[in-house]
């Protein structure tokens, strides 16, 4: 375990000493430059590497092939700021205490909603003495760069606040709403308006392709956080005609099925959210571009992943991610399981395929091991001295080796606006036990043999459903979890404050769509 002191200053004083000549810790020859990719409400089948055939990737798909492809990859929380602050700080979110998106009812007490209980309180920012990734590659000499997405604290806890050099983008808003959104102008104060019409997931790869090429002569950490492809449901003209004489040619059709009080989309044919997949596509493609056009592709770091499943039970429903079940907001693998992709030819062969499932809090000492600031070791109690340090570094992984055991944790103690209910869970091996707060109740399921989680076998299994019980309350008592608490106000005759009716079918919605300012 790994333990990091809540002040800067010992912060920097401890990476000092593991990067200027500590005997235990090994420099690499030529230490890499780092570029990660965060999408947003990317669900893991929405890429063609990972089998949707209806959106185009060629960009991630051909990443794929260069370098790892993770198959059990997940999101630290259903919903976006809780992973976003996971993968910054390499903590759990019951850690950081951001276990909602922000700006959510912050207290029981905001509860308006008619809910069986109300939700657990949380923090509405990430601290500033928080651990940071960007604090912890700046303090090794990187440079470090933010674009795109923040939606981790109000002004004074922006990126520049939390170790970032440059901002292009990073605020509070949890979507592109200002300005004309996903076009030019964006009435974002971080980021100046570009010509009438401009692409924000173009313009952010731009800027992202500007500061690499500034520091292509020393090393730097370029953190692209995509807008894309979170609501509002906007796409470029082009790209939606294109996809809705694809959804044609194919004679795709809608098709629903039912997740509890919610309709869910089952099949992929939205053009207009194909088209935000395809932008996103063509943005990390004009980044890579940049990097082999400077010479920097094989000893640059890049990962792609997601902050949480696809959005196909609220918002428009603009995705499926069938197999898996439900999406955005719940605990099943369809909120969850994530797209991972990770290519550094210096040392990552092509074509891996990785199954070890993987959590987003192991970003951070990922990066600290390659950027030769040692091999942190994840997990153990948290105390009042210090911050613990939950992930575990993937490069082990990378190089074709193995890690030990261990369980993934989640604990949602909310109410998101996709329907889902609060619930924790646990992954051990192939197995996976959720608990609803509301009744109690507990699901156990072989993701081996279900990975849509259709077949219930804690009746079946009451050992396991007793040894992951146990494991699961003891790392949220180890973590300070919050619970959700009965809702006196609950009245079981109103309507459900979970429940939400789709519009009648219709016509893909326009490039303009309204905004909706939800996580």
């Amino acid at each position: 375990m790994m333990r990091l002191s809540r002040s800067s200053g010992s912060l920097f004083a401890w990476l000092a000493l593991a990067l200027c000549g500590s005997a235990s810790v090994a420099f690499p020859a030529t230490r890499p430059n780092i570029v990660l990719f965060l999408a947003d409400d990317l669900g893991q089948r929405d890429l063609g590497c990972y089998g949707s055939t209806f959106y185009e990737t060629p960009n991630l798909d051909r990443m794929a092939r260069e370098g790892a492809r993770f198959t059990d990859a997940y999101a630290a929380c259903p919903v976006c700021s809780p992973t976003r602050a996971s993968i910054l700080s390499g903590q759990w979110p019951q850690r950081t205490g951001i276990t909602d998106y922000i700006g959510a009812p912050a207290t029981p007490e905001q509860w308006k909603r008619n809910t069986k209980s109300l939700p657990a309180p949380y923090v509405d920012r990430l601290a500033l003495g928080s651990p940071t990734i960007a604090k912890a590659l700046k303090a090794a000499g990187y440079a470090t760069f933010f674009a795109g997405k923040w939606h981790l604290g109000p002004e004074g806890w922006w990126p520049e606040n939390q170790g970032f050099d440059i901002n292009m983008g990073g605020i509070d808003r949890g979507g592109p709403y200002g300005g004309k959104r996903y076009f030019s102008p964006y009435g974002n104060p971080r980021l100046k308006d570009g010509p009438e019409g401009e692409h924000l997931p173009d313009r952010l790869a731009i800027e992202t392709t500007k500061f690499i090429e500034a520091n292509k002569d020393r090393s730097f950490f370029a953190f692209f956080s995509c807008y894309s492809v979170h609501t509002p449901l906007m796409a470029r003209e082009d790209l939606r005609k294109k996809y809705e004489a694809k959804r044609e040619r194919l004679g795709l059709a809608e098709r629903w099925g039912r997740e509890q009080e919610r309709d869910v989309r089952l099949v992929q044919e939205h053009a207009v959210y194909a088209g935000m997949v395809e932008a996103l596509d063509l943005a990390v493609g004009k980044v890579l571009a940049k990097l082999d056009e400077l010479g920097l592709r094989e000893n640059t770091l890049v990962v792609f992943t997601s902050d949480n499943g696809g959005l196909s039970t609220s918002e428009g429903w603009p995705t499926s991610n069938s197999p898996l079940r439900a999406g955005k907001g719940w605990i099943y693998e369809g909120g969850i399981r994530e797209p991972l992709i990770v290519r550094w030819p210096a040392h990552v062969k092509p074509g891996i395929v990785v199954s070890t499932p993987v959590s987003s809090p192991d970003f951070f000492p990922t990066f600290l091991e390659a950027a030769g600031a040692g091999t942190p070791a994840g997990g153990g109690a948290s105390a009042h001295s210090g911050a613990v340090m939950d992930g575990r570094s993937l490069l082990p992984l990378l190089k074709g080796g193995s890690g030990p055991e261990r369980s993934l944790f989640w604990h949602y103690p909310h109410y998101g606006n996709q329907g889902g209910a609060p619930a924790a869970a646990i992954r051990s091996g192939h197995w996976k036990l959720i608990e609803w707060f509301e009744d109690g109740r507990l699901e156990l399921f072989n993701l081996m043999s279900d990975p849509g989680e259709q077949t219930d076998l804690a009746s079946r299994e009451p050992r396991v459903v007793e040894r992951l019980r146990g494991e699961l309350l003891a790392w949220q008592r180890q973590v300070g979890a919050k619970m959700p608490v009965p809702n006196p106000h609950y009245d079981p005759n109103q309507p459900s404050g979970r429940a939400a009716n789709r519009q009648p079918t219709a016509p893909p919605a326009p490039s303009q769509a309204p905004a909706r300012k939800i996580n």
